[in-house]
């Protein structure tokens, strides 16, 4: 099975993609996009699906600290309903501190401000979907 991971910003969405195997999460890129224009990010996505075959998208749900859902939480629901409606399956996945994760491992690797600014995105859809793909296996 082949899974498409998304961290979906309001003017970025970082993507990520398993292999054929579901096991390793890939960083692919980081799309940018006009300030929540989310029919151009689903269009995006659509032709990254049918392009390499995926089987699920596995989107970043942004919670607060006491797990509790927000206003970028429901932008996330938004876009969510939007690719059911496509046909595509969704799974939700808890996202918090993962792009704090990122930058953090990114500072220790003494990554330039730029770079990390160009990075963080494609990287936190990595760390979502992996994480995702690791949970599975129990």
């Amino acid at each position: 099975m082949r899974y498409l991971g998304l961290d979906l910003g309001n003017r970025t969405v970082g993507i990520a993609v398993s292999d054929s195997l579901g096991i390793v999460a890939t960083g692919i890129e980081t799309y940018r996009f006009k300030e929540k224009d989310l029919q151009n990010v689903l269009n995006y996505v659509k032709m990254i699906c049918a392009d390499r075959k995926i089987d699920k998208v596995v989107l970043g749900l942004p919670k607060n600290m006491d797990g509790s859902l927000g206003f970028q939480s429901e932008y996330v629901l938004e876009f969510k309903t939007m690719l059911e409606n496509e046909g595509i399956e969704v799974d939700l996945f808890d996202e918090r501190l993962s792009t704090v994760q990122v930058t953090k491992i990114m500072i220790d690797a003494d990554l330039s401000r730029q770079k990390r600014k160009q990075q963080v995105d494609k990287l936190a859809a990595v760390v979502i979907l992996q994480s995702y793909l690791d949970s599975k296996k129990f």
